[in-house]
């Protein structure tokens, strides 16, 4: 679904516009849509900012790397990681948005689109990778 949602809002500038409007409505749910803060395709802004961007596409990335971590799991040739280890990757993967939200908001110093989405791609990634890694921990 993360790497679904990503490619939705990568081509909502370009896709038919009743589609391209839900996109638009959902991505004003759940962001700002500022759009000297976002990254634009063909002219038009996408969606969501470029942070958001950033954390989706590390979310995509992630879920993708959990899954084939599931399976491997699921063969039985990788052991369940340690839940505090879970913690730290996700703590340490924090900290370049951290960095660029205290640098923005604390400092006034202006960040770029790029290094806002960049920065967000190691917490979306991690995230994801933790959450989909921990699907076969879940019982009903």
């Amino acid at each position: 679904m993360a790497s679904a949602w990503l490619l939705l809002i990568t081509t909502a500038p370009i896709v038919w516009i009743p589609l391209g409007g839900l996109l638009y409505a959902a991505g004003s749910l759940i962001c700002h849509q500022l759009s000297d803060r976002s990254f634009h395709l063909q002219g038009s802004q996408l969606p969501v900012c470029a942070r958001c961007f950033g954390l989706y596409a590390g979310g995509a990335l992630g879920s993708i790397a959990g899954a084939a971590a599931f399976v491997r799991r699921a063969l039985g040739r990788l052991r369940i990681p340690a839940m505090h280890l879970n913690w730290i990757a996700t703590v340490a993967a924090a900290m370049p948005t951290l960095v660029t939200f205290s640098i923005e908001w604390g400092l006034g110093w202006p960040v770029s689109n790029t290094v806002r989405a960049v920065a967000a791609l190691p917490l979306g990634a991690v995230v994801a990778f933790v959450v989909v890694s921990a699907l076969p921990t879940l019982h009903s």
